[in-house]
């Protein structure tokens, strides 16, 4: 099964999205909330557009330019990437992981689902 991305409507009226793989796990949450459904949209489109982005590898203090993934250790220890535009602007964000191999194969997932994904759009009151 292909990956998908869900649009929910939040209680506020914003929008925000997440990247699903194939097996229902989430592998990418937008960064923010958006104000309208075309501004989601438009996040939605850079991630596909970026899919295939380098990856920066921070814990080994690498430089790629944008677009590329963010690859870092937080405070607790685990891994996790950002996703950057050819702007710089974050656009989306993963997860922690135990295992630096497996926030890569998040990566690789999204260069995976993202690019040809289906939008599914659900209201948060429902």
């Amino acid at each position: 099964m292909a990956g998908k991305f869900i649009i929910t409507t939040t209680k506020n009226g914003e929008f925000t999205f997440n990247l699903k793989a194939g097996n229902g796990e989430i592998i990418l949450t937008a960064s923010e909330t958006y104000t309208s459904m075309s501004a989601c949209e438009n996040g939605i489109n850079s991630v596909k557009k970026n899919a295939l982005a380098a990856v920066e590898d921070q814990t080994r203090e690498e430089s790629v330019s944008n677009p590329k993934y963010e690859l870092y250790q937080d405070k607790a220890g685990e891994f996790r990437f950002r996703m950057k535009a050819a702007n710089g602007q974050n656009i989306g964000k993963s997860e922690g992981y135990k295992a630096k191999a497996s926030a890569k194969k998040g990566i690789a997932s999204i260069g995976k689902n993202a690019p040809d994904a289906p939008v599914v759009v659900v209201d948060a009151e429902k």
